[in-house]
């Protein structure tokens, strides 16, 4: 045990010194910090607000309908023209217009309009970021002189644009909450994805830079293969858990500065979601098990990975090929997800969150939807169990190739090959 300790120091303040550590740990912070800042000012002043002219033949738009949507939307200004002569067609954007509608005379209130766009007429490109708006003003327009067509008050109005919204009532979790539990279904299960296949492939990479420098035929004549496997395993796991909990920190503290500063966008509202949704579902539940089946899976997946890093050389087409089937269980795990979270309750979604190569994505996709009532006792018991029964055997198992393969140079192994190092006496 006392050198399994010493293993686990050694891996883990040996990476925590490095530079590629720190930097990797700041850098990332620093990267959503421009992100949130940078994106919402870069948008700022790339915007370009558009001047368009709509040339009404129809007669049932008014001055008054456009002058309050341009109020309620004071960008992409609409002006409403009676006429467009040839001259206004042709010089439109000398006389100060970006680009001009015409609104044809087929529009009727009675009748609707057809599917035939309307054209926008401009002498500069554009993207649909830029036209969407436009669309968007107009329809407010049309709806509001279908309305006033029509006589229709606001009470008249509110029927008219009444839906029907649906929610699930689960009789056995009154408590639970569907959208709130798909949204954290896959947020903990692309975080899942990800990180096995980052920290996973760092372990690899790993052994294989101590195969490289001959580090590895020192410490395996003083300790058990089993044992130096299990200590580099730990001590990477440890590294990344610590490096992924300071990057989760930094992420909500900028977010919470950006909030109250009121800078931000798009990506800061998404950490705000995500945010609120986490917070208002069982936290030590999900976060408990996220942590375990973080750990766990990252046990279990790094293990084959060091396997595969005791095996090749300096080649990286080796390591591609022979991490391929690794990386493809992952992949597949993450495919077995979305259908999960559609019905977590299905024969797929349950065996799928036992079997340990896929539990650590799928069961953390299912627990959100309520523990007992979705997820029983006995399945989290059992998956966790299998899942740690599993990260002993792969353990096992890449020791067994850890100890030829790693006293061997200059040959390409094969997966058959591998197995036989693996069951040799």
């Amino acid at each position: 045990m006392k050198k399994i300790i010493l293993i686990i120091k050694r891996e883990f303040l040996t990476r925590v010194r490095k530079r590629t550590f720190i930097i990797g740990t700041i850098l990332f912070p620093l990267l959503y910090l421009g992100l949130i800042f940078g994106t919402g000012y870069i948008a700022d002043k790339t915007r370009e607000d558009m001047k368009i002219a709509m040339i009404d033949e129809s007669g049932l738009f008014t001055q008054n309908v456009v002058q309050n949507i341009n109020a309620g939307e004071p960008s992409n200004h609409i002006e409403l023209l009676p006429e467009a002569t040839e001259h206004f067609k042709t010089h439109f954007d000398s006389i100060g217009y970006d680009a001009y509608v015409i609104i044809p005379k087929r529009f009727s209130w009675k009748t609707g309009i057809d599917s035939t766009p309307i054209l926008v007429n401009t002498k500069k490109s554009f993207g649909m970021g830029a036209i969407v708006p436009i669309e968007k003003k107009i329809n407010e327009m049309w709806k509001k002189v279908r309305n006033d067509s029509l006589e229709l008050d606001s009470v008249k109005r509110g029927i008219l644009n009444n839906e029907v919204h649906l929610k699930l009532n689960n009789e056995k979790n009154k408590n639970g909450n569907d959208r709130i539990a798909t949204v954290i279904g896959y947020v903990s299960g692309f975080l899942m994805y990800f990180i096995l296949l980052l920290y996973g492939s760092q372990v690899m990479m790993g052994v294989t830079e101590e195969k490289t420098n001959r580090i590895a035929e020192v410490v395996v004549s003083s300790v058990k293969p089993f044992q130096l496997m299990i200590g580099k395993i730990i001590g990477i796991g440890m590294v990344a858990l610590t490096q992924f909990l300071i990057w989760i920190a930094c992420i909500f503290l900028i977010y919470n500065v950006s909030k109250n500063s009121g800078s931000g966008g798009a990506t800061s509202e998404m950490v705000g979601t995500i945010q609120s949704v986490f917070t208002s579902t069982n936290i030590p539940l999900v976060v408990g098990c996220f942590i375990f089946y973080l750990l766990a899976g990252f046990f279990f997946y790094s293990s084959l990975y060091a396997a595969i890093g005791s095996a090749i050389n300096e080649d990286m087409r080796e390591a591609q090929s022979l991490s391929f089937p690794i990386t493809m269980l992952i992949i597949f795990s993450i495919a077995l997800m979305t259908p999960a979270i559609s019905n977590p309750n299905s024969s797929v979604a349950v065996w799928a969150s036992i079997i340990p190569f896929s539990s650590p994505i799928v069961m953390m996709a299912r627990i959100p939807f309520g523990v007992p009532n979705t997820v029983p006792w006995w399945q989290l018991g059992l998956s966790m169990a299998l899942l740690v029964a599993g990260f002993m055997f792969t353990t096992w198992f890449a020791a067994r190739i850890y100890r030829t393969g790693i006293l061997m140079y200059g040959k390409k192994p094969s997966w058959k090959e591998m197995m036989k190092w693996a069951f040799r006496k």
